[in-house]
């Protein structure tokens, strides 16, 4: 099992960018398609279904979140996917100065066994981290426009 963190200061206040994470459309402005939902923001037992287009490969992952507590922190975990596990906490404070500090804390484990912790070492451990770092840019962006 793999564990990475990304952190991102944001000039926005913490319900802001939460309630940006849990939007939908932040998801697919990053080229996600939703394939099952129930609603555009999600919350505490809501499950979602995404799919994507990941090192070549067409992914689809449903996660639920498992931990909702606005405005400071929410959870998913993957119901099905392609990951033998995955648990995404989203953490959100005041940086004492009207911002946010965007602390994302992921675990996850790749299938397959010895070949899954391969993967997991040779691409997943550079991939995932770039590819969170990516939507904490966009959410950041986001945020600091309104």
């Amino acid at each position: 099992m793999t564990r990475f963190e990304v952190v991102t200061a944001i000039a926005a206040p913490p319900t802001r960018v939460f309630e940006l994470c849990l939007d939908i459309a932040t998801h697919t402005a990053l080229g996600e398609r939703v394939v099952g939902s129930a609603g555009g923001v999600r919350d505490f037992g809501d499950t979602i279904t995404f799919e994507a287009r990941h090192l070549g490969l067409r992914w689809r992952m449903t996660a639920r979140v498992v931990v909702h507590s606005p405005p400071g922190l929410f959870v998913d975990e993957q119901v099905s996917g392609p990951f033998r596990r995955w648990r995404h906490e989203h953490r959100f404070a005041s940086d004492g100065d009207g911002g946010t500090v965007m602390h994302d804390l992921v675990d996850f484990a790749a299938p397959l066994g010895p070949l899954g912790r391969l993967v997991e070492r040779v691409v997943l451990d550079r991939y995932l981290p770039r590819l969170v770092r990516v939507r904490h840019d966009h959410v950041k962006s986001v945020a600091e426009r309104r």
